[in-house]
């Protein structure tokens, strides 16, 4: 059968799932429960987020020729899942929002593509989208491609015009015209080229995914570069450090729609999962026994980003979690490592783990996952991983894209302005202003909040990692304090009366908190330690209806990552599976106050 190896590539929410979707339904391929929409994004935190965060493989077959469909993310945090399953196509679909154009994610994907050396195919998505302007997007999509050194013969790309939520496709940018998502396919089947491969050597595949599977164990997925893979056939399994050991695969399956089916023959330019391999890990190779050759090994940019765990020692600490032990977090960090090639982790000499990712984000879903499995640990503040080169300490530099309507703009453009940022370009389409900024990485902690604020909730911003820059500006501290509990208890509503003058309470009334627990934010620059807990003093005096009128604002919620950006060098994240909480590092002020001293 003849095969194509094609990967979905786009800035996030540029339409990469909803067109799978549409490729999958109109190729009348069999799908066993599958949802009405976003069918890849199967993820729990995907579905509630929007976003893909993990990427996926599916296959239809479309005039006997079976395309390997590769679902990739698309924000800038997980680009350690594209750089691997790249690797596994042959060529790709660039999608690129009719409206906005090609943006920072855009420039990262397709850099890495490029870099490969695959064929793109460009398809002009949500042409139906009000403002969509089909012949501006091209020519910045053109300009893309000569800005990061595209050879000659790409520039000449295919384009096609689609409105991927309607399944809708064509060669014209004509929603009338179009009658199904097909031209896509036969776009992919002329452009797209098969694999290069040979039959008749020596099996060799490379390992790009790895996934538990309760009754297989341990699954590896990648392509098969040459040879074939038979079923009961012994294979070599070839480790990162050259190391070579023999299997006989208890399974081989091949993709058909989302599912896999078992097989007993794949072969070469072909996407398979094969199980009975206990201790592979993705980038290593899968050989023939007796001529075993090693693939290269894939290479993931370093991480920028590091956070510190710790296991939780708050006084609610144990309550809330049905894993909270330095033994089940360090196992299931080791095992999350064998899955995303993009984050790292060290074990720090108190005993905590340093955790090393692409970005915010990647570390927050780490997070919000490792909490939605039942684990109960604490977190410090992000911090940007310095390098030393050419003897000068530099900093990762981020690509910032924002669009915000044209009075919000001054605003945005000052607080970026106070963290370093540089603005590079800016222009104005329709009362919507375009900024293109470039700034440490360390100037977008905590600033995704402010920046929701000051535009109204009517702001997108975007970033990408840029390079590696020296940054010798002094960095000011934070502009507000915290509100820190005074004593143990549960708050009450006569308390949160007499504090709301002084600043935002994250707690309405009911809720247990602890000493040294941080409760709002304070008005002012400095910390203030309250009682929250404290009672109306009862007497035998009162009025009718005394007590009664008392109104309380609403509390504001602060979700993970919202206190991740919130929270300064000195305080910690609570997280458990049912609260997420944020306290003092010390809890006690006399205890505070004692270290500052040297005191034991």
């Amino acid at each position: 059968m003849n095969i194509r190896n094609v990967a979905i590539i786009a800035h996030v929410d540029h339409g990469k799932t909803t067109l799978v979707d549409a490729l999958l339904k109109q190729s009348n391929t069999h799908m066993k429960d599958a949802p009405d929409a976003l069918i890849m994004d199967s993820n729990d935190l995907e579905k509630e987020r929007g976003i893909t965060i993990f990427s996926k493989n599916a296959a239809v077959v479309w005039k006997d020729t079976k395309i390997n469909i590769i679902d990739t993310p698309g924000h800038a945090d997980f680009g350690g899942e594209v750089e691997r399953v790249l690797k596994m196509a042959d060529g790709c679909l660039l999608l690129v929002d009719a409206k906005e154009g090609p943006m920072p994610q855009t420039r990262f994907v397709l850099k890495k593509a490029l870099n490969l050396g695959l064929k793109i195919v460009v398809v002009i998505n949500k042409i139906d989208k009000d403002g969509a302007n089909p012949d501006e997007a091209i020519n910045k999509t053109f300009d893309l491609f000569v800005e990061l050194g595209a050879p000659a013969e790409l520039l000449d790309f295919p384009i096609i015009y689609a409105s991927a939520k309607q399944g809708l496709a064509g060669t014209e940018a004509d929603l009338k015209s179009m009658i199904d998502i097909s031209p896509i396919f036969d776009a992919i089947l002329a452009h797209i080229p098969a694999p290069i491969i040979n039959q008749n050597a020596p099996l060799q595949m490379l390992i790009t995914n790895i996934y538990y599977d309760n009754f297989k164990g341990r699954v590896a997925t990648g392509r098969i570069v040459n040879g074939s893979l038979n079923a009961g056939e012994r294979i070599a399994h070839i480790n990162r450090q050259g190391q070579i050991n023999f299997y006989r695969p208890t399974s081989i399956m091949v993709y058909r729609g989302l599912e896999k089916i078992d097989a007993t023959l794949v072969e070469a330019g072909d996407i398979a999962a094969i199980a009975g391999i206990p201790d592979v890990n993705i980038g290593e190779t899968v050989a023939d026994q007796n001529s075993p050759v090693a693939l290269p090994v894939l290479n993931i940019e370093e991480p920028t980003v590091k956070m510190k765990f710790m296991v939780n020692d708050s006084p609610l600490a144990g309550r809330e979690g049905q894993y909270s032990t330095s033994r089940q977090i360090r196992e299931r960090l080791v095992k999350e490592l064998e899955n995303d090639m993009a984050l790292k982790f060290e074990d720090s000499a108190d005993g905590g783990w340093v955790v090393s990712g692409r970005g915010e984000l990647h570390l927050a879903i780490l997070i919000e996952r490792l909490r939605r499995e039942g684990f109960e640990f604490q977190v410090a503040r992000p911090q940007v991983i310095a390098k030393i080169i050419d003897g000068k300490e530099c900093v990762p530099f981020e690509e910032v894209s924002i669009e915000v309507p044209e009075e919000y703009s001054g605003a945005v453009i000052q607080k970026l302005g106070s963290r370093h940022g540089l603005l590079k370009n800016m222009h104005i389409i329709d009362s919507i202003v375009h900024l293109e900024f470039e700034m440490p990485t360390r100037g977008l902690f905590g600033y995704q909040t402010e920046f929701m604020t000051d535009t109204k909730g009517l702001g997108l911003i975007n970033s990408s990692f840029l390079d590696y820059r020296r940054d010798s500006a002094a960095w000011p501290e934070r502009e507000r304090g915290s509100l820190i509990a005074h004593e143990a208890g549960q708050t009450n509503a006569y308390a949160i009366r007499n504090l709301q003058d002084r600043g935002t309470l994250f707690f309405g009334a009911g809720v247990e908190v602890y000493q040294g627990q941080v409760v709002g934010q304070n008005s002012r620059k400095e910390d203030l330690t309250v009682n929250i807990c404290k009672a109306k003093e009862l007497s035998n005096m009162r009025s009718k209806g005394d007590g009664v009128s008392i109104a309380i604002d609403v509390a504001k919620t602060m979700d993970l990552e919202a206190s991740l950006e919130y929270i300064s060098d000195d305080e910690l994240v609570e997280v458990t599976p049912k609260n997420i909480r944020i306290r003092k590092m010390t809890l006690s002020k006399l205890e505070e106050r004692r270290k500052q001293l040297g005191l034991k």
